[in-house]
C-alpha cells in the first residue's frame, strides 16, 4: 500500500531536537519512502491521513517482556524476586498450556498496540504459539524460548530453540526475529552456556538473557565462580554474539567496559526493578560510555502493565532522584531510549526506531489536541512527562494500519478479553 500522512507534526527521532511542525511521511509498502516538510510529493495514494493536530513518531520498542505473563497480572505482588518466582510464579506457570500462552500473548499485544508499542522482545515458553500471535496481529517481535540449564528440559530447550529458529526466523514478512534465550547466569552453568554459544554459532541467532538483576545473583555467581555475572558471561563466550542483556542493575565499571567492548544492548526495566526492589541500574553511566540502553516493561506480573510511555516517564524521574540531579536523563534522552536506542539494543538499529527513508514503516500517531498536551512549549517534554497511552490514536506496523482511531483492525478485542477471563478462572480454580 502507498500511504501518505500529511499536515502532521513529525518527530523522526533520527537526530537530536529535530521536529517538523507541518510535515509529511510517505509510506510505500512496508518501508518509509520519504519524510519532509511542507507540501508532500504529488502522486496516487491508496490511503491519505490528514494529521492536523497529530504527531507522528517511531513506534515504541519494548526491549524486554514476558508477554503471556498478562495471565499472571496481580496474581503475586509485593514479594522479593526469588520468593515471588519460586513460591508463586513458577508453580503457576507449570499450569499454563500452549493455548493459555497464545491468548495471554494476544492480550499483551492488544495492550501494547493500544499504548503505542510496535516492537516487543519476549522470552517465554510455547514460543510457537507466541510467534503465531505475532504473525496474526501484525506486530513486530524479537522472540526467544527460555532456556534453563539446571532444569529437566535443558536439552529439550536447545532442540526446540533450533527448530523455532528454522521455522520462524524472518517469518511474517520479516517481522519475527528469533534469538536464543538462556534465562540467566545463575540458571545456566558454564557447560550449558557453551551449548548455547555453539547453537548461536550454528544458527546465526543472537542471545537474549537476564543479567545482574539482583544482589542475590551477583553474590551467587561470585561465590561459585569468583567473578561478576558480566565477566562470567564473557568467559563463557556469550558476548561473541549479538546480545540483549535485560536489567543490568548491579554493574561495576569493569562490567560496563565489557558491555561497551562487545556492543551488548541493555534492556532497562525501571518499574519492574522498583516493584521487586531489585535496585536501580546505572543507566546514566552506561549511556555516557556509549552502551545502547533501551527500555522494557518486563512481564505484566512484575510491573503490572505494558505501557511504554509510562515506563519512559518513570525512567526519567527515577534517575533524576537517584542522582539528586534534575538534569540527568532529560526527556529527549528518555524518549530516545524508548525508540532509536531500543532498536540498537535489539541490534535492529538499521531497520526500526527512526522515521527515515528505507526504514520499516513502524510509527504511531498521537492526538495532540488533549488538555494535558496544551500548551506545547516543549513537545518532547509533553510526551514524556504528560503523555498517556490513550493519546495513541493510530498505529502503523510494517506499513499496515493495525489500529486506527483507537480501533484495532487485526484483533477481535472482545474475544481475547473473554478468553483470558476464562483462563484466569481456570488457573485460580486449579490452584494447588
Amino acid at each position: 500500500m502507498k500511504m501518505l500522512l500529511k499536515n502532521i507534526t513529525v518527530l523522526p527521532m533520527a537526530e537530536p531536537g529535530k521536529i517538523i511542525e507541518k510535515g509529511y511521511v510517505l509510506i510505500n509498502g512496508n518501508l518509509i519512502e520519504a519524510v519532509g516538510s511542507g507540501d508532500p510529493p504529488a502522486g496516487e495514494y491508496e490511503k491519505v491521513i490528514d494529521g492536523t493536530n497529530y504527531l507522528v513518531m517511531p513506534g515504541l520498542i519494548n526491549t524486554h517482556t514476558h508477554a503471556a505473563m498478562t495471565m499472571l497480572r496481580s496474581y503475586a505482588d509485593d514479594l522479593p524476586l526469588m520468593e515471588w518466582l519460586q513460591t508463586k510464579i513458577w508453580p503457576m506457570e507449570d499450569r499454563l498450556t500452549g493455548d493459555d500462552i497464545y491468548w495471554g500473548t494476544m492480550l499483551a499485544i492488544i495492550e501494547m498496540i493500544k499504548s503505542g508499542t510496535t516492537t516487543f522482545t519476549d522470552m517465554y515458553f510455547h514460543m510457537d504459539r507466541v510467534a503465531q500471535a505475532v504473525e496474526e496481529t501484525g506486530i513486530r517481535a524479537v522472540l526467544s524460548r527460555g532456556m534453563i540449564g539446571v532444569g529437566p528440559e535443558n536439552q529439550l530447550a536447545i532442540e526446540q530453540s533450533r527448530q523455532l529458529i528454522e521455522q520462524w526466523q524472518g517469518a511474517a514478512n520479516g517481522r519475527i526475529t528469533f534469538m536464543l534465550g538462556p534465562h540467566a547466569p545463575y540458571t545456566c552453568p558454564p557447560d550449558y552456556l557453551k551449548q548455547v554459544a555453539d547453537l548461536a554459532r550454528e544458527t546465526g541467532a543472537g542471545i537474549n538473557i537476564h543479567v545482574a538483576e539482583t544482589l542475590d545473583e551477583i553474590n551467587t555467581i561470585n561465590r561459585d565462580y569468583g567473578v561478576s555475572s558480566v565477566v562470567y558471561l564473557e568467559k563463557a563466550g556469550i558476548f561473541e554474539f549479538p546480545v540483549t542483556a535485560a536489567h543490568c542493575v548491579h554493574l561495576s565499571d569493569e562490567d560496563i567496559a565489557i558491555l561497551k567492548k562487545y556492543g551488548v544492548g541493555v534492556a532497562h526495566n525501571p518499574e519492574s526493578n522498583m516493584k521487586l526492589a531489585s535496585g536501580i541500574a546505572p543507566v546514566p553511566r552506561m549511556l555516557e560510555e556509549g552502551v545502547p540502553v533501551g527500555l522494557g516493561t518486563d512481564g505484566a506480573s512484575s510491573n503490572n502493565d505494558l505501557d511504554m510511555l509510562q515506563e519512559t516517564r518513570t525512567c526519567a524521574l527515577l534517575h533524576k532522584v537517584n542522582n539528586m540531579d534534575p538534569t540527568v536523563l532529560p526527556a529527549e534522552q528518555a524518549l530516545t531510549m524508548a525508540t532509536a536506542l531500543g532498536a540498537k539494543a535489539l541490534h535492529l538499529g538499521d531497520q526500526i526506531g527512526c522515521l527515515r527513508p528505507g526504514y520499516k514503516a513502524d510509527m504511531i500517531l498521537i492526538n495532540l489536541n488533549q488538555p494535558h498536551m496544551i500548551p506545547r512549549y516543549d513537545l518532547i517534554a509533553n510526551l514524556v512527562y504528560a503523555g498517556k497511552a490513550s493519546d495513541v490514536d493510530t498505529v502503523i506496523i510494517d506499513g499496515r494500519i493495525v489500529m486506527e482511531n483507537r480501533q484495532l483492525t487485526t484483533i477481535d478485542e472482545k474475544q481475547v478479553l473473554e478468553k483470558c477471563k476464562e483462563i484466569a478462572a481456570r488457573l485460580v480454580h486449579n490452584k494447588d
